[in-house]
């Protein structure tokens, strides 16, 4: 079924053309290059996986309730709006607020796609290059793996954000070629690492889990990539065009804390924008999800030497600057663990029913 007979809401038009700006840069150097970047461009080659094969699609999801988070993450939850609702409608509430999250995962990931491949033509070293084509296979993959799961288990697919796709826009509009590492890497990628990270935790339903934790084993990969090239590159400029990527990392983290939240999907049930505003504001499972978006961008917008008295100002202000001084790197190998994990556990468990099924065929046979 095409995908615009699944959209909850009219998305406009089928084509969003960003002006694509500065230079396509080549580099003839092609034998020397960053032995970190280098080492990471081989991992990205050694960890490519098949999202037909990988996960097992054949799991059942609940069309009422797809991703198995608690109820209490639906900011009306416990308001007169969800106490007038049947089971019926709160079913279907939970299926909208399923199709918007993986929506967004979705779309974010194709503009990450396009980021990426903008990186392989504007980046200046061929290290980084090489890199930029592996993750570019990444974020295909994980597009394809949203769009089936939205497809053919839930059935319903919600446009992208308009506060997402401002800051994606911008991301690509800028002719500097470490804005789409900036903007993508840094903000886009922290907030989807939150997201992922948040419903990984608390869903039972293993399909979900799955594909999150697989797509967050590649994300670890993509941060460290955008840490290194940023930290090695901001070295070299001055405090005027350092001061410049502050004001665009303090405007993101603004936008993507107060504007992400999908009242949308609270407005397609009968509650008043404003409302649905409020509810989201005061939600408690929202509030740690944002706590947890900047556990995952503070310390990386710090280690990567954007760190001036505005930005950490701003921090302050949102009550997250301590998270500056978070583990990211600690943070990222749990990531890379867990998904080796999932696969253990589910390897250990087909092996073991393989075992029974061989034992119960010879016990079958040995019978007269």
């Amino acid at each position: 079924m095409p995908t615009y007979d699944l959209y909850a809401k009219d998305p406009g038009a089928s084509l969003w053309q960003v002006p694509a700006t500065g230079a396509a840069r080549f580099s003839w150097e092609y034998d020397e290059g960053r032995d970190r970047l280098l080492a990471l461009y081989q991992k990205g080659k050694d960890k490519q996986w098949d999202g037909q094969r990988r996960i097992d699609w054949d799991l059942e999801v609940d069309p009422h309730d797809p991703i198995g988070t608690p109820d209490e993450s639906i900011s009306i939850y416990g308001t007169p709006y969800w106490e007038k609702m049947n089971d019926r409608d709160r079913g279907e509430l939970r299926k909208h607020v399923a199709s918007w999250q993986f929506s967004q995962f979705l779309h974010g990931e194709q503009g990450a796609m396009v980021c990426a491949a903008r990186i392989v033509e504007s980046v200046p070293d061929l290290d980084a290059k090489f890199y930029s084509a592996t993750q570019t296979m990444d974020e295909a993959r994980h597009a394809e793996i949203y769009a089936r799961f939205l497809h053919e288990k839930v059935g319903m697919v919600y446009p992208i954000d308009d506060n997402l796709q401002s800051l994606l826009g911008d991301t690509l509009r800028d002719s500097r070629w470490d804005m789409p590492y900036l903007g993508m890497q840094v903000l886009i990628e922290g907030l989807a690492l939150a997201a992922f990270g948040l419903i990984r935790d608390t869903t039972e339903k293993p399909l979900p889990k799955q594909i999150l934790a697989y797509v967050m084993q590649d994300e670890a990969r993509h941060v460290a990539f955008g840490r290194m090239a940023l930290r090695d590159y901001y070295k070299q400029l001055s405090d005027a065009e350092l001061r410049e990527r502050e004001e665009f990392v303090i405007e993101g983290c603004y936008l993507m804390r107060d504007r992400l939240r999908g009242t949308e999907v609270l407005e397609n049930f009968g509650v008043p924008k404003a409302e649905a505003e409020q509810y989201t504001e005061q939600s408690e499972f929202l509030a740690l999800f944002r706590q947890l978006l900047f556990s995952r961008i503070v310390p990386c917008v710090r280690d990567i030497g954007l760190w001036g008295k505005r930005l950490q100002q701003a921090y302050v202000d949102m009550g997250v600057f301590d998270m500056g001084n978070s583990n990211l790197d600690l943070l990222m190998s749990q990531d890379e663990e867990l998904a080796e994990k999932l696969d253990a556990d589910r390897f250990a468990r087909e092996e073991q029913a393989r075992v029974t099924e061989v034992e119960e065929a010879i016990e079958a046979g040995a019978r007269p």
